[in-house]
């Protein structure tokens, strides 16, 4: 017997009717690229947004259409998102920090039909636009007449103004009914080990992710907070907050491209910020312009990290000089991106200091829609015990199935996702991401933690910023090289650095050197590119200890 509810599909559509009706005078506020502060209400949007998939309609766009940006977080990109999805387009985000050749890959593999762009992006979008041809008909530039750039494009491709495009359509526009399952997004991975994927979700998915963001246990946001998603709409949707907010009615305030501490915390302050999510070295950026301007965040209450592990440090520094609780999130564009999330439970919310800080350095426990678990080599299940660490795999409803356009991988046959990373859970069901599978150092058979001593080089007051990468050893097989970067007006003594981690971690994962650098490499999320390391360093033992090997050895970083 089935139940006798009516059935209402699950489209990302009914998320913005739902905000403009029920917190219709909430309000979307954007920092744009010249500088000021537009603002307007989720009414406002509904009826802008109605005008945007008309222009898409007369623009040729349909069911299935890929449509694609290159934009920082505003009220425009915002637009783009419910418009595209709302008509049952694909909207499709582009990283516009990957290589350019990166990004014309990835526009020609999702075979995007339209461009959205800002002006920043005027350059890459020349650079690109011959290889991009094939399948873009138009670019359309995300301003008003009086700021239109020049655009050299190849013939046949069109240049046009955003509000030109929504001034001479009407504020109507009936949302069209479908199946839930319908493609709504595509992200692309990042492509460090390759070219990029695409990660295509579903209103479905979207729409339960969403929900789960919106549980207690997780970022929980009412109507009453004020979310600023630091984390750019061009990565994995920025963590999913553009459609949880207005799910919940809260207030939006978009930083556009302003993501420099003093940036942030003006915005934060003037605009009363309850909320706010991003990567760690925002956050490491914001915690430097307060103490040296001894400015202070008078309404912030929660950050939260993703995208690599928060040295505690950081976390520690917000809480205790500034009142902020930072929590600990994981995920990836493969899980939309959330997967798990750090809040205390009944039986860890009286822990010790000590442990209670230990605590909050996971990455947290599974969502409700997630499973998972950590496995060997073998594939053999291991127990949660907070010791064993293995390979994290993850299986749920918004967690990717297969890529876009066949790429290689996706689900196993037992229904599982290889997230590639390696954890540890423990009895309560927190989860550690202890490393990468392919930066974990594996010395003479045993694993060793890179993020662990990144943490605790970290900590160290003279060091900035730290990575460990596995380079190969000729007796030990592997063992981690640490690599520094000195704080402004500091000078790191490498042994000492070296010498702090004695106690703190087992004497055999100290790493042999310690080298003092000028600066680390970064990738387009922001996260430390343990690649391009690894493909300077990987031999720096080797070519040490083996000089015969008839390898040069390579120069002297800075000190």
């Amino acid at each position: 017997m089935l139940g006798l509810m009516q059935q209402q599909p699950l489209l990302i559509s009914s998320i913005l009717r739902h905000a403009a009706r029920h917190h219709g005078r909430s309000e979307i506020i954007s920092k744009t690229l010249e500088g000021t502060l537009h603002r307007y209400t989720y009414g406002d949007a509904e009826r802008r947004v109605w005008r945007l998939a008309r222009a898409l309609v007369r623009l040729g766009i349909g069911g299935d259409d890929r449509v694609g940006t290159l934009a920082w977080n505003s009220y425009r990109h915002f637009e783009v998102y419910y418009a595209t999805t709302g008509m049952r387009a694909i909207c499709h985000t582009t990283n516009p920090r990957l290589s350019h050749d990166d990004i014309a890959f990835i526009i020609g593999d999702a075979g995007d039909r339209v461009l959205f762009a800002d002006a920043t992006f005027v350059p890459i979008i020349e650079s690109i636009a011959p290889r991009i041809a094939g399948s873009v008909r138009a670019i359309v530039m995300l301003t008003d007449r009086a700021n239109m750039p020049e655009v050299k494009l190849p013939a046949g491709m069109d240049l046009l103004c955003y509000e030109e495009l929504l001034a001479g359509e009407d504020e109507s526009f009936d949302w069209p009914g479908f199946d839930e399952n319908q493609a709504a997004v595509l992200c692309y991975t990042s492509g460090t080990t390759g070219r990029p994927k695409g990660v295509l979700y579903s209103h479905r998915s979207t729409m339960i992710h969403a929900y789960a963001l919106n549980a207690a246990d997780v970022f929980g946001l009412r109507a009453s907070d004020r979310v600023m998603p630091v984390v750019p709409m061009f990565h994995v949707n920025a963590w999913g907050i553009p459609f949880a907010a207005p799910m919940a009615g809260s207030t939006l305030i978009m930083p556009g491209r302003h993501l420099d501490g003093a940036s942030v915390q003006a915005l934060m302050d003037g605009e009363g910020v309850t909320f706010s999510a991003g990567v760690p070295t925002v956050w490491m950026g914001l915690l430097q312009y307060l103490r040296s301007s001894g400015k202070r965040l008078s309404t912030l209450q929660r950050l939260v990290v993703g995208g690599s592990a928060c040295p505690p440090a950081l976390m520690e520094a917000f809480d205790r000089e500034y009142g902020v609780k930072v929590f600990h999130a994981w995920g990836m564009s493969e899980t939309s991106p959330l997967g798990t999330y750090n809040q205390t439970t009944a039986t860890t919310r009286d822990l010790p200091e000590a442990a209670a800080r230990r605590l909050e350095e996971k990455q947290g426990r599974a969502l409700f829609g997630i499973d998972m678990k950590i496995v060997n080599d073998a594939g053999t299940e291991l127990p949660w015990d907070g010791v064993a660490f293995g390979n994290l795999m993850v299986r749920g409803p918004w967690v990717c199935q297969a890529y876009f356009n066949g790429a290689e991988g996706g689900t196993d046959a037992t229904g599982w996702f290889a997230t590639g990373d390696v954890a540890t859970i423990d009895p309560d069901g927190f989860m550690e991401i202890t490393d990468r599978t392919k930066d974990v150092v594996k010395s003479g058979g045993e694993w060793i933690s890179s993020i662990a001593l990144e943490n605790l080089a970290v900590a160290h007051p003279d060091v900035a910023e730290a990575a460990v990468i596995a380079a190969r050893h000729p007796k030990w097989d592997e063992r981690p090289l640490l690599l520094l970067v000195a704080k402004a007006e500091r000078t790191v003594d490498p042994q000492a650095v070296r010498e702090s981690f004695r106690g703190k971690v087992a004497d055999w994962w100290l790493p042999d050197e310690v080298l003092v650098v000028d600066e680390l490499p970064h990738t387009a999320t922001g996260k430390l590119s343990k690649l391009r390391l690894r493909e300077q360093y990987r031999d720096w033992y080797l070519q040490k200890l083996t000089p015969a090997s008839g390898q040069p050895v390579p120069a002297t970083p800075s000190r």
